[in-house]
Parts: C-alpha cells; sequence; structure tokens
C-alpha cells in the first residue's frame, strides 16, 4: 500500500471536492453518491457509531435543517491509495449562516476517511470525525486552530 496511486488519488480528491459541493449545496442526493452502502462513521454526534449510508444521511439532514448556508473546509488533507483501499486525513470545519442571518465559525475537528474502490467508483467505506478533549476535565476542546 505504500505506492502512490496518482490517477487513484486524483479520483478521491475528485470525489472529496464533490463532497463538499454537496455539503455547501446541501445536497443529499450528491451525498448518497459518495458513500458505499454499508459505511460506518464515527460522527461526532451520538451514537456512537452510525451504520449505513441512510443514517449518515438523516445527519446531515440534521446539519442542514440547522443551518440556512452552510461552508466546508477541508485542508492538509494527506492521501495514501493502493489498488482498491485507500485512506486521507486532514482538519475540517463546518460552519455557515444560522436562520436569521447569524454566523456561526464552527470549530476544526479531525477527519478521518477510507475509501474502496466499488464498481470503478471510489467510495467512502469509513469516516471519523473527533475533536481533542481535557484529560483533566474530560471536555472536548473546540477552540484549537490549525
Amino acid at each position: 500500500m505504500t505506492m502512490r496511486d496518482e490517477s487513484g488519488e486524483a479520483g478521491i480528491r475528485r470525489r472529496i471536492e464533490t463532497l463538499v459541493e454537496g455539503i455547501e449545496a446541501k445536497d443529499l442526493g450528491a451525498l448518497e453518491r459518495a458513500y458505499a452502502p454499508g459505511v460506518v462513521s464515527f460522527d461526532v454526534e451520538p451514537p456512537l457509531a452510525h451504520v449505513g449510508v441512510a443514517a449518515k444521511l438523516r445527519n446531515w439532514a440534521k446539519v442542514f435543517a440547522v443551518f440556512e448556508k452552510v461552508t466546508y473546509e477541508l485542508r492538509d488533507l494527506t492521501l495514501t491509495v493502493g489498488d482498491g483501499v485507500a485512506f486521507g486525513h486532514g482538519l475540517g470545519r463546518l460552519s455557515g449562516t444560522l436562520p436569521g442571518g447569524a454566523a456561526a465559525g464552527g470549530m476544526w475537528v479531525r477527519a478521518t476517511f477510507c475509501f474502496s474502490r466499488i464498481d470503478g467508483e471510489w467510495l467512502i467505506v469509513h469516516d471519523q470525525v473527533s475533536v481533542p478533549f481535557d484529560l483533566a476535565t474530560g471536555r472536548g476542546v473546540t477552540d484549537l486552530q490549525p
């Protein structure tokens, strides 16, 4: 898995771009096409695991209900690509405008994506979003900047 597959990497980067475009357009159909049917998501919101594309889309629908306008930024994305599987990690921030016009700056989170090439397309089979936490308080640390 140490070989660099440029065409695979380009395909995955395009998949991530379309994912971001889907988020910002609040387009559940576009998001559905980015995920494998059995995707397992470890998101910041309970429960511990969201299994299946329908569960992942319910999470996105909740986000879209909160924001009037959504912005998603992914930075420092690093990918490792093999013949049929790949993984990547970076820092993500979901922000936007709330109903009524108030800006929500969001928080930076750690994001990990696992891909599988299914029927010739790179699909997300697993993702994980997390925030660091303070060992002394047990609380998430949400004000960190990259």
